[in-house]
């Protein structure tokens, strides 16, 4: 059995970015059903957030992330979609992708189309299958058609920017909310129709005028806690409210009863890895989100880069909502 050396990021109690260290590690042959994977870039994502903190508790001592990209260096028995030399990208638990060579599972890991680069993959793989889950999967009452209005929060966040690009491929008029002009402003380049910035002006007041009073199909929201209130209200009736993060903290809880009073709406909490449970999904979606990407319909805006050893640094930039689009760490 070879034994590979790896840089790696471990945590090993709940904390803040102070808890992110820097560890050497070793790496063994895959098992079953498992791929070793050298990695040439990681994805950054609020998730990783989630779980150095403990909101999302993990079994200690952990090593964080969610996403990379890189070269298969060695395939496990029954595993026959990947082989040596290919190269990967994957959005998969368990955490661990803060390294430089990890073995995980194969069934979330695809092989990466040679017209999209190592860096490209591992900063699109987790947001872009978030987007497109929530696009195409998480859907109101009756779908989403052209030409109706959806509220997307974060807009110019990883998430947000790709999904911005895609609804304007489908047709659909997205209001994206930022927390500042710049990011609003980066949000419009990026597909959305309007961008509402929430410090300054009341967003719920701002859809209804946007919509002439009827409210938006949907709400895709990963902020949580400071948004909830006001994006019931931006809800025509039968409308869905889709949470998928906390990044603000996590929704108080509340009444059933005023989901009826509020237009008969539905209420969903959605997470990438339950749409991502089988092989099969994981390679339909991922097919749909390469094919939009290499028509140029998406494309992936990395705004931040640092150093596997910087990740501390990387933690307390998204923390503090300084970053745009998609962040990487490199090694």
């Amino acid at each position: 059995m070879t034994a590979i050396a790896s840089r790696a990021i471990h945590i090993a109690q709940h904390g803040g970015p102070e808890q992110l260290q820097l560890v050497r590690v070793t790496v063994g042959e895959p098992g079953a059903g498992e791929v070793r994977i050298r990695h040439h870039a990681v994805g950054l994502n609020f998730i990783d957030v989630y779980q150095r903190s403990g909101l999302y508790p993990q079994q200690l001592p952990v090593q964080l992330g969610m996403e990379a990209a890189g070269v298969v260096e060695a395939v496990g028995e029954g595993v026959t979609h990947l082989k040596v030399g290919d190269r990967a990208a994957y959005a998969s638990n368990p955490p661990g992708a803060y390294c430089e060579v990890r073995v995980l599972p194969a069934k979330c890991v695809c092989k990466l189309p040679d017209a999209i680069s190592f860096e490209t993959g591992a900063a699109m793989m987790l947001k872009g299958l978030t987007a497109q889950y929530l696009l195409k999967r998480t859907l109101p009452q009756g779908g989403l058609n052209p030409g109706d209005f959806v509220l997307f929060h974060a807009a110019a966040g990883g998430v947000g920017l790709i999904a911005s690009q895609w609804a304007k491929a489908l047709g659909l008029r997205l209001i994206g909310t930022a927390g500042s002009d710049a990011k609003c402003a980066l949000a419009l380049v990026n597909g959305a129709e309007f961008a509402i910035n929430y410090a300054a002006e009341n967003f719920a007041k701002r859809v209804k005028e946007i919509t002439g009073g009827k409210g938006v199909k949907v709400v895709y929201d990963s902020v949580g806690k400071d948004t909830w209130e006001q994006s019931l209200d931006c809800l025509a009736p039968f409308g869905l409210m889709a949470s998928f993060g906390n990044a603000s903290g996590p929704v108080a809880p509340f009444a059933p009863g005023i989901l009826g009073a509020k237009g008969s709406i539905y209420v969903t909490r959605q997470t990438l890895f339950t749409h991502i449970a089988t092989r099969e999904a994981t390679q339909a979606m991922a097919d749909d989100l390469f094919a939009v990407v290499q028509s140029g319909a998406v494309k992936i805006h990395i705004a931040q880069r640092y150093t596997l050893e910087n990740v501390q640094q990387a933690h307390r930039d998204l923390e503090a909502r300084q970053t745009t689009g998609c962040t990487i760490l490199t090694l």
